[in-house]
C-alpha cells in the first residue's frame, strides 16, 4: 500500500492473529490525523491513500478529492444487482480530534491491543466504522456476491471542524459522487447500552444542530499593578461562568419523545421525568440528557500575553448544540445571558437534522441487529452531536446513524468520544461488520 502507518514492527506486533476489521482499524489509528479545528489540521491524505488502496485490493476504483492541500477524501462506487433502486451510501470521515498523550495510558497513536480491546484516537470516533464498511463489502465482494442496489462508499476529511474543509466542499464540488442516493449510514447509531439489566440497541434518526461562538469581550489595556475595573478577562470569565453554569430547560422532539417511550418500556420505570428515565441506560446517561435540551459549552480560553499586563480584550470558544430549528432563539437566549456588552462571533453554523423512525432502510437496519442478537429492543435516538449526514441533506439525502456494536455492560462508550483512553472490543468489531455485511446483502 502507498501509505505506510508508523513502523513495520509497530503494525506487525499489533496485527498478529487480529481480524481484519480491526487490523483495518489499528492501521488507520496509525495515521494522526489529528484536526485541531480552523484549518489547523494534520491531513487525512495518508488515510486516505490507505483507504484507497484498500479499495482498490478488492476490485474498486477509488476517486480522490483534495480541494485544500492534504485534506483528502475519497470514494468507490460499489455496483448492486438491481440499479432500478437507489443507491446507498455508507460514509465515515478520517480525522480525529488531538489527543493529549500525557494523559493516556497507552500511545493514542500506536494502535494498541490489550485486553481484548483496540485502543487509540478514533478507535470509537471513527475509525472503527470505517474499518468495518470496509470489511463488510470486501466480504461481500470476495465471495463473488453483490449488494441488493449500489452502494457508494465516502470516507471525508475535516468533519471533526464541521466538515467545512471536507464534507461541505465535496458535495457542492462533487455531487456526482452521490448520483442515484437518497439514503446514507455513518456512525453514532447501532451500539448497545444498559438499561438497568437489560440491553438495548441506539438507532439514529436525528441531529442537533451545530452552533460554535466566540465570545468577545473588550476593556482597557493597562498595568497588572493598577486598580483596574475595565477588564476584559474579568468581563468574559463573568459571562463564561454564567452561560455555562446555566441549565437550559426539556424540550422534547418527535424522536426523544420516541426514545423516553422505549427506555419505559425496557427499564419497566413509571416515570416521565426524562432524566430520571436517562438515569436507566447508567454510563450513556448524559449523552441521552444532552438530547433534550440545549447545550452551551466553554472550550477555550484566550487573553493576554504578559502576566503584568492586563490585556483589552479576551475570548472564549463555546460550543453550543442546539434543536433541530431552535438555533435563532438559543442565539438571542445566549445574548441576553452574557450580556448585550460581550460580542458574540459565529464561527460554524450548521443545521440540525430530524427524519421519521420508518421505512425500509430503518425496517432493514433493525431486521439485521435482531439476527445477529436476537430479541434485543432498538430504539431511536437524537444524537447530541453531528456527523457530515448534514453535508449530505443538501443533496436531498436522508442520513442515519448506524455504527452497530455490542458492548459490554461495564464499558463507558459514549464517554471516549474526543476522550482519554479510547478503545473498542474487538469482538464488538467483528460483530458490527457481521452486520453491516447481512445489511448489504439485504437491502
Amino acid at each position: 500500500m502507498p501509505a505506510e502507518p508508523h513502523s513495520d514492527e509497530t503494525r506487525a506486533a499489533a496485527s498478529t492473529d487480529l481480524p481484519e476489521v480491526a487490523r483495518i482499524a489499528a492501521d488507520l489509528i496509525r495515521f494522526d490525523t489529528s484536526n485541531y479545528g480552523g484549518g489547523n489540521a494534520k491531513g487525512e491524505r495518508e488515510a486516505a491513500e490507505y483507504v484507497g488502496a484498500y479499495l482498490e485490493s478488492i476490485g474498486l476504483k477509488p476517486e480522490y478529492f483534495e480541494p485544500i492541500p492534504r485534506r483528502t477524501n475519497v470514494m468507490a462506487r460499489v455496483a448492486g444487482r438491481n440499479p432500478d433502486k437507489p443507491a446507498l451510501i455508507l460514509h465515515g470521515h478520517l480525522d480525529v480530534v488531538p489527543a493529549a498523550a500525557e494523559s493516556w495510558s497507552v500511545d493514542p497513536f500506536e494502535g494498541v491491543v490489550r485486553d481484548g480491546l483496540l485502543w487509540g484516537r478514533g478507535a470509537v470516533d471513527m475509525k472503527n466504522m470505517d474499518a468495518m464498511i470496509l470489511t463488510a463489502v470486501a466480504d461481500i465482494l470476495r465471495a463473488g456476491e453483490q449488494p441488493e442496489r449500489d452502494i457508494i462508499l465516502a470516507f471525508f476529511a475535516d468533519e471533526e471542524n464541521g466538515g467545512v474543509e471536507g464534507s461541505a466542499l465535496v458535495v457542492r464540488q462533487r455531487p456526482e459522487w452521490f448520483e442515484g442516493a437518497t439514503e446514507a449510514i455513518s456512525e453514532v447509531g447501532g451500539y448497545s447500552i444498559s438499561v438497568g439489566d437489560r440491553r438495548a440497541y441506539l438507532l439514529q434518526v436525528g441531529e442537533k444542530a451545530l452552533v460554535w461562538i466566540r465570545l468577545r469581550a473588550r476593556g482597557r489595556a493597562g498595568h497588572g499593578s493598577r486598580l483596574h475595573p475595565d477588564n476584559a478577562i474579568t468581563r468574559l470569565a463573568e459571562a463564561v461562568a454564567a452561560l455555562g453554569r446555566t441549565e437550559w430547560p426539556v424540550s422534547l422532539t418527535t424522536t426523544t419523545e420516541a426514545l423516553l417511550a422505549g427506555l419505559k418500556d425496557v427499564s419497566g420505570s413509571n416515570d416521565d421525568d426524562p432524566d430520571a428515565l436517562a438515569e436507566t441506560t447508567g454510563a450513556a446517561e448524559a449523552f441521552i440528557r444532552s438530547t433534550f435540551r440545549t447545550t452551551t459549552n466553554p472550550t477555550v480560553l484566550t487573553a493576554g500575553y504578559k502576566h503584568n499586563v492586563i490585556p483589552d480584550t479576551a475570548e472564549a470558544l463555546i460550543d453550543v448544540r442546539t434543536l433541530p430549528g431552535t438555533e435563532d432563539a438559543a442565539l438571542a437566549d445566549i445574548q441576553r445571558i452574557v450580556g448585550d456588552d460581550i460580542e458574540i462571533e459565529i464561527v460554524v453554523r450548521d443545521i440540525g437534522l430530524e427524519v421519521p423512525y420508518e421505512g425500509s432502510l430503518v425496517d432493514a437496519m433493525v431486521a439485521s441487529l435482531g439476527r445477529h442478537d436476537p430479541g434485543i429492543p432498538v430504539i431511536p435516538y437524537l444524537l447530541g452531536a453531528g456527523t457530515d449526514n448534514k453535508a449530505l441533506s443538501t443533496l436531498g439525502i436522508t442520513g442515519y446513524g448506524f455504527a452497530p456494536l455490542r458492548l459490554p455492560a461495564d464499558l463507558d462508550f459514549t464517554g471516549m468520544f474526543h476522550g482519554v483512553d479510547e478503545r473498542v472490543p474487538i469482538d464488538a468489531l467483528v460483530f458490527g461488520q457481521r452486520v453491516l455485511t447481512d445489511l448489504l446483502r439485504s437491502y
